[in-house]
């Protein structure tokens, strides 16, 4: 029996509606992703410093429930139909660029002591958070542009990458053996995606004509995606995040080019309106802060990570794409591309589990995570400022 604890419980949906509402009120000034203020609230509230939650199993299974959301927005936006060519190979091989200089300095750090294992550390810092910037991505109204694919396939590859290494490289089974049982997912998603193609083409009447009653077919069906291929992917040790990425580009193909801009409206809804806070606050109430503060040296590690995050992902991004940007759109796309977070999370979860992270280390990977989600987009954003055309009146 998981024991609720109704206060914590309180505590978190209070927060991330007081996070949407800071976000709200300093928009106006500035862009403060939201995600960032439901991290630094949940640390605010988490037993490190008010102590009003306290972290437990009812509030980690939302806090799941809100990842696999999170991921499913990722693969949802990932249209693949129009990232296919030049913006999915470039973003393949500057992921590939990107896991060479991580486990490069990975290595370095891990001879000089800073940290135990160049793996973990060297799989957190290639990452993009494409899910934590697509709704910056679609705020700016770069999301349809040119530069935004070239964002977005580049984002998926270094978020989709880092998964499937988790699932094989650092699952406790064999890596022949999670190989095999992640085809086979693939493949069952596969055969789940043109069922559910045939069935939406069939259907999409029923669906429809749900969107404004209380049934909400359409939307209910989404969700169930979400969760059962969850469920399945934790059932066969796989992570639950790859259930949730797969259920997005599941929806996205069987919808087949039907831009529902109510169906999406009542999706994002669900999604960062409930499911998704919850990960953010409770990453935030779990935040180990005194591995930082109780040492001066283990402080410093954060603006390291920081700063390598932009060489590792930047790197690639500045060198791959001279012959398509300017200087100032690949600057933008090394930002947005070292923006880092649900990945680092999990990575430094598994990896202090394990024994193969001081909670020092992750703790400074997470703070520099969330300091490059509070940082790097507004610099992107700045730099494409004058680049992104104004929206339609």
């Amino acid at each position: 029996m998981i024991t609720v604890d109704s206060e914590s419980f309180l505590t978190v949906v209070t927060v991330a509606a007081l996070a949407a509402l800071l976000g709200g009120l300093a928009a106006r000034r500035m862009v403060v992703p939201v995600v960032v203020l439901e991290i630094l609230l949940g640390i605010l509230v988490g037993p490190e410093v008010l102590d009003l939650a306290q972290p437990d199993d009812f509030l980690d299974f939302f806090a799941g429930l809100g990842l696999g959301m999170l991921f499913f927005f990722a693969g949802f936006e990932i249209d693949f139909e129009r990232l296919r060519g030049v913006p999915l190979r470039l973003g393949l091989l500057g992921w590939l660029v990107s896991l060479a200089l991580a486990y490069s300095i990975g290595g370095l750090l891990a001879l000089a002591g800073v940290v135990l294992s160049l793996v973990f550390t060297g799989t957190a810092m290639a990452t993009t958070a494409i899910g934590t910037l697509i709704p910056i991505l679609g705020d700016a109204g770069e999301l349809r542009t040119r530069f935004g694919r070239y964002v977005l396939a580049a984002g998926a590859m270094a978020e989709f990458g880092p998964i499937v290494l988790i699932t094989i490289v650092f699952s406790t089974k064999s890596a022949t053996s999670n190989a095999l049982i992640l085809l086979a997912f693939v493949a069952g998603s596969v055969v789940a995606a043109v069922v559910a193609t045939r069935g939406m083409v069939r259907g999409w009447g029923l669906l429809e004509r749900t969107l404004e009653t209380s049934g909400q077919l359409a939307v209910r069906l989404a969700v169930v995606t979400v969760f059962a291929l969850g469920a399945l992917a934790a059932s066969l040790g796989l992570e639950l995040l790859l259930g949730g990425f797969l259920a997005g580009v599941i929806v996205r193909v069987a919808l087949r080019g039907r831009e529902v801009a109510v169906l999406e409206s009542k999706l994002t809804a669900v999604g960062y309106g409930f499911f998704i806070p919850f990960f953010f606050v409770v990453s935030g109430i779990k935040f180990n802060l005194g591995a930082l503060t109780d040492d001066p040296v283990n402080l410093l590690k954060l603006p390291l990570f920081l700063a390598l995050f932009l060489v590792v992902r930047g790197v690639p991004a500045v060198a791959l794409y001279r012959r398509l940007l300017d200087q100032r759109d690949r600057l933008a796309l090394a930002f947005y591309s070292a923006t880092e977070l649900p990945l680092v999370v999990a990575i430094t979860t598994i990896a202090v589990e394990r024994g193969h992270m001081r909670s020092s280390t992750a703790a400074s990977l997470v703070g520099a995570a969330v300091l490059s989600t509070a940082i790097y987009p507004l610099v992107a954003l700045r730099l494409r400022a004058s680049r992104v055309p104004a929206p339609a009146a």
